[in-house]
């Protein structure tokens, strides 16, 4: 009987401990905001279409963020968080400062929508609002529209020492690039996915400019590309000039991206390797043959991306300011 007992005990004690280290699947629901805020979703749509009208910029912007927020300390919309006297935020991190403002605008306006609701009013997380508005990006730029799981609390801290290491670079190889995202629970699979998003957006040249510069250029790349870009980042390139990162359809959420790849068209060695390294390159070869497939990984990684590091009423908040914390 004693042994029953202490087997029961420890069945229990492993169950809660699998429970606290995965609690997302159990706290994040579709449904989440059905009684406190049954409008959520369209409110947000309106805000986001609106400000999608204003600019296309809105689009990349605002999936940068989510990404951005994801990786450094979960999706807790951390990265809104603005600098003060006392503390250095995420947002003023080197690896952030290419952040466009527009993304944040998205979600303050979007927040703004909630909160005239009086029903809604400081109910609704920023983290969700963000999860949602990105969604929306995709969808309003011909990408999928997918359920988005809701329940994020907003993060208590925002530190630039926090950034440090956890962000994919332009130069890094696939080991780097698996490495960073196993950290947030994400395979290879999931990183060729959501390196789709590189279908829109853009990039400055200082960022690439080593690869169209070295002696010799970077062999990976085609070699009208090379010369294209050459034309368009000249050596003393004005720092605020922007290339598209998809030379195809940089206004179209599609599957171009991996096509370009089969060509040279990289823009980032992170970009090109998915393909140069045989590791990788069925799954890009798949992706650019599909539209359904590469849509369907997409969807299947960014639900698996707004998992990472959920932030709970035990160590999160709802702000009523998405800027402070």
């Amino acid at each position: 009987m004693g042994r029953l007992n202490l087997l029961l005990v420890w069945s229990l004690s492993l169950t809660l401990s699998l429970y606290y280290l995965h609690p997302i699947s159990a706290q994040l629901s579709p449904n989440h905001y059905a009684k406190t805020c049954p409008n959520l979703e369209s409110i947000v749509r309106q805000a986001v279409t609106k400000k999608f009208q204003q600019t296309f910029v809105t689009v990349p912007a605002t999936l940068r963020l989510f990404f951005h927020d994801c990786f450094v300390q979960g999706c807790d919309a951390s990265v809104l968080i603005a600098s003060t006297g006392n503390n250095q935020a995420e947002k003023d991190h080197p690896d952030n400062l290419s952040l466009a403002g527009d993304g944040f605008d998205t979600v303050i306006k979007a927040k703004a929508a909630v909160d005239a609701i009086p029903q809604c009013r400081n109910k609704v997380s920023c983290a969700d609002i963000l999860a949602l508005a990105t969604r929306d990006v995709i969808a309003l730029s011909g990408g999928p529209s997918y359920t988005v799981e809701l329940g994020r609390f907003d993060g208590l801290v925002s530190r630039t020492s926090d950034v440090n290491g956890r962000l994919p670079q332009p130069t890094n190889n696939l080991n780097q690039l698996n490495s960073l995202f196993a950290a947030n629970g994400l395979t290879q699979t999931d990183m060729i996915a959501l390196s789709g998003a590189h279908t829109l957006g853009f990039s400055h040249c200082s960022k690439f400019a080593s690869r169209i510069y070295s002696t010799p250029v970077d062999p990976t790349l085609n070699k009208q590309y090379v010369a294209q870009l050459q034309q368009m980042c000249p050596r003393n390139v004005d720092p605020r000039i922007a290339i598209n990162m998809d030379p195809t359809t940089p206004r179209k959420f599609d599957n171009v991206y991996y096509q370009n790849l089969q060509q040279g068209k990289g823009l980032f060695t992170s970009d090109q390797i998915l393909f140069t390294d045989p590791r990788s390159r069925n799954t890009v070869n798949s992706f650019a043959s599909s539209s359904n497939v590469f849509n369907s990984n997409f969807v299947a990684a960014m639900t698996k991306l707004g998992r990472v590091g959920v932030k709970t009423a035990r160590n999160g908040k709802i702000r009523t300011d998405c800027s402070v914390l």
